[in-house]
Protein backbone atom coordinates (compact mmCIF):
# COMPACT_ATOMS: atom_id res chain seq x y z
CA UNK A 1 0.00 0.00 0.00
CA UNK A 2 1.48 3.23 -1.07
CA UNK A 3 1.24 6.00 1.65
CA UNK A 4 1.98 9.21 -0.89
CA UNK A 5 -0.38 11.57 1.07
CA UNK A 6 0.28 9.72 4.65
CA UNK A 7 1.14 11.33 7.77
CA UNK A 8 2.47 9.80 10.98
CA UNK A 9 -0.73 9.46 13.88
CA UNK A 10 2.05 9.57 16.51
CA UNK A 11 1.63 12.82 17.09
CA UNK A 12 -1.65 13.13 16.02
CA UNK A 13 -2.80 12.30 19.31
CA UNK A 14 -1.48 15.56 20.38
CA UNK A 15 -4.41 17.20 18.73
CA UNK A 16 -6.35 14.95 19.81
CA UNK A 17 -5.91 15.48 23.05
CA UNK A 18 -4.63 12.49 24.14
CA UNK A 19 -1.06 12.45 26.26
CA UNK A 20 0.57 9.47 24.79
CA UNK A 21 2.24 10.65 21.47
CA UNK A 22 5.54 9.90 19.67
CA UNK A 23 7.76 12.48 19.54
CA UNK A 24 9.17 13.14 16.37
CA UNK A 25 9.79 16.39 15.29
CA UNK A 26 11.99 15.88 12.38
CA UNK A 27 9.97 14.01 10.44
CA UNK A 28 8.35 16.08 7.40
CA UNK A 29 5.55 13.14 7.59
CA UNK A 30 4.30 14.05 11.46
CA UNK A 31 2.19 16.56 12.97
CA UNK A 32 4.54 17.94 15.68
CA UNK A 33 6.82 19.19 13.19
CA UNK A 34 5.78 22.38 12.38
CA UNK A 35 7.67 22.73 9.33
CA UNK A 36 6.42 19.86 7.89
CA UNK A 37 2.81 18.00 8.21
CA UNK A 38 1.90 19.67 11.79
CA UNK A 39 2.27 23.08 9.62
CA UNK A 40 -0.69 25.19 10.44
CA UNK A 41 -0.44 27.61 7.28
CA UNK A 42 -0.30 23.59 4.41
CA UNK A 43 -3.17 23.86 2.31
CA UNK A 44 -3.79 20.52 2.46
CA UNK A 45 -3.02 20.28 5.96
CA UNK A 46 -4.86 18.49 9.26
CA UNK A 47 -3.83 21.41 11.05
CA UNK A 48 -4.53 24.35 8.64
CA UNK A 49 -8.15 25.47 10.24
CA UNK A 50 -9.09 26.41 6.23
CA UNK A 51 -8.15 23.24 4.92
CA UNK A 52 -10.84 20.63 3.42
CA UNK A 53 -8.76 18.15 6.42
CA UNK A 54 -8.67 20.81 8.96
CA UNK A 55 -12.07 23.10 8.63
CA UNK A 56 -14.69 22.30 11.92
CA UNK A 57 -17.60 22.04 8.41
CA UNK A 58 -15.90 19.73 5.86
CA UNK A 59 -17.16 16.37 6.06
CA UNK A 60 -13.40 15.45 5.28
CA UNK A 61 -12.13 16.92 8.59
CA UNK A 62 -11.19 14.84 11.76
CA UNK A 63 -12.92 18.18 13.87
CA UNK A 64 -15.89 17.90 12.06
CA UNK A 65 -18.01 15.90 14.77
CA UNK A 66 -20.60 15.59 12.31
CA UNK A 67 -18.17 14.34 9.36
CA UNK A 68 -18.86 11.09 7.48
CA UNK A 69 -15.81 10.99 4.89
CA UNK A 70 -12.56 11.50 7.69
CA UNK A 71 -9.01 10.28 6.97
CA UNK A 72 -9.06 6.70 7.11
CA UNK A 73 -5.76 5.42 9.60
CA UNK A 74 -3.51 2.22 8.44
CA UNK A 75 -0.79 1.24 10.43
CA UNK A 76 2.96 0.06 8.68
CA UNK A 77 1.40 -3.11 8.18
CA UNK A 78 -1.71 -1.69 6.49
CA UNK A 79 -4.62 -2.90 8.76
CA UNK A 80 -7.36 -0.45 8.96
CA UNK A 81 -7.81 1.32 12.25
CA UNK A 82 -10.51 3.15 12.38
CA UNK A 83 -11.74 6.66 11.02
CA UNK A 84 -9.96 10.23 12.74
CA UNK A 85 -12.79 11.73 13.64
CA UNK A 86 -14.20 13.68 15.92
CA UNK A 87 -17.69 11.63 15.09
CA UNK A 88 -19.24 9.93 18.09
CA UNK A 89 -21.98 8.08 16.09
CA UNK A 90 -19.63 7.10 13.46
CA UNK A 91 -18.73 2.95 13.95
CA UNK A 92 -15.70 3.33 12.73
CA UNK A 93 -14.83 6.64 14.59
CA UNK A 94 -11.93 6.83 16.85
CA UNK A 95 -14.18 9.26 18.82
CA UNK A 96 -17.14 6.16 19.17
CA UNK A 97 -16.08 4.59 23.00
CA UNK A 98 -18.83 1.93 22.03
CA UNK A 99 -17.08 1.26 18.44
CA UNK A 100 -14.30 -1.08 17.65
CA UNK A 101 -11.88 1.13 16.75
CA UNK A 102 -12.67 4.16 19.53
CA UNK A 103 -13.21 1.65 22.59
CA UNK A 104 -10.45 1.95 24.85
CA UNK A 105 -10.43 -1.90 25.50
CA UNK A 106 -10.63 -3.02 21.62
CA UNK A 107 -7.10 -4.21 20.70
CA UNK A 108 -7.98 -2.54 17.80
CA UNK A 109 -8.34 0.83 18.71
CA UNK A 110 -5.83 3.44 18.80
CA UNK A 111 -7.03 4.44 22.23
CA UNK A 112 -5.97 1.54 23.88
CA UNK A 113 -2.40 2.07 25.29
CA UNK A 114 -1.93 -1.94 25.56
CA UNK A 115 -3.25 -2.57 21.71
CA UNK A 116 -2.76 -0.84 18.92
CA UNK A 117 -2.81 2.69 20.40
CA UNK A 118 0.75 1.74 22.41
CA UNK A 119 3.16 4.77 22.20
CA UNK A 120 5.83 2.03 21.86
CA UNK A 121 5.18 0.12 19.16
CA UNK A 122 7.23 0.29 16.22
CA UNK A 123 5.00 0.15 13.50
CA UNK A 124 3.77 3.93 13.37
CA UNK A 125 0.26 4.32 12.20
CA UNK A 126 -0.55 6.46 9.38
CA UNK A 127 -3.51 9.10 8.42
CA UNK A 128 -4.62 8.95 5.08
CA UNK A 129 -7.01 12.34 3.86
CA UNK A 130 -10.52 11.22 1.95
CA UNK A 131 -9.56 12.48 -2.15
Amino acid sequence: MKYSAAVLLGSLFIAIGTAQAQNCPYDPRCLNNPYGAGNPYKPDGLMNPYSPYGSPYSNKSHTNPYATDAPRLYDSQGNYRGRLSNNPYDPDSTSNPYGRYGNPYSPESIRNPYGAGNPYNPNPIYVVPSR
